[in-house]
């Protein structure tokens, strides 16, 4: 994860210089040569394949996929060419977790898949509210991301299937005994109020402030639905 990231700094880093947001990074500013920022990935991902590979094969094959995704699908091929880039990038944010089920049950059952499912859920209605905020940031520095290509309104109907599609897959979690019913109860509870602030974005007419909202209600709902499950977990 962390070489990944590196990674896609190296690559984007003629892009981050030209946004408000990113254009202080590290690399795009010239304070971290780009020879030593590659170096120091290519060091991050050999020592994270070498970890992942100490604890069992399916880590470290799950710690390939996700690199692979992360790097030549999401950054390298889709980020500057499709809003597909956001649906494809999901992917790979959902390995993590996954990762960290293999390493701890030895196998990749049904509440890996959940876990891997919720994560991949949040990823899309996260990244998209942060577009809308910086839609004009993000359209000068050539990246097309959804919101600048089609639009605030087709983002925010974009949004509502993902954060609803959450309800179910968290409920699942219960259903098939990982989790008890508080964690039902509460994730229930963060996920209609975050597709309730997300519908708020049909009817209200300043698209910023209302983004502000729900990327704000994203931090906390991916802060609220792991906290719950280590609180309420049931199946070890």
């Amino acid at each position: 994860m962390a070489s990944s990231c590196v990674v896609n700094n190296l690559l984007d880093r003629d892009l981050d210089a030209r946004m408000a947001r990113t254009k202080k990074r590290a690399l795009p500013s010239g304070r971290i040569p780009v020879r030593h920022a590659a170096v120091y990935a290519a060091a991050l991902g050999l020592a994270g394949m070498l970890i992942l590979l100490a604890v069992n094969v399916q880590a470290a094959l799950l710690g390939l996929f996700g690199m692979f995704v992360y790097i030549v699908i999401y950054t390298y091929w889709l980020k500057r060419r499709s809003p597909l880039s956001t649906f494809m990038g999901a992917f790979s944010g959902a390995v993590p977790p996954a990762i960290g089920y293999v390493a701890a049950a030895g196998t990749m059952d049904a509440g890996g898949w959940l876990l891997a499912l919720i994560l991949f859920l949040w990823q899309p209605p996260h990244f998209w509210a942060l577009g809308i905020m910086r839609r004009d940031d993000y359209r000068e520095a050539g990246f097309k991301i959804l919101p600048v290509v089609r639009g605030v309104r087709r983002t925010q109907w974009q949004m509502i299937p993902y954060v609803l599609l959450l309800l179910p897959s968290c409920a699942l979690l219960t259903r098939f005994g990982y989790t008890g019913s508080l964690f039902l109860a509460v994730s229930l509870l963060a996920g209609a109020v975050w597709l309730f602030v997300c519908i708020g974005g049909l009817v209200g007419r300043d698209a910023v402030r209302w983004a502000k909202r729900a990327f704000l209600m994203s931090i906390y709902y991916l802060m609220i639905i792991p906290l719950a499950i280590v609180l309420d977990t049931v199946k070890a």
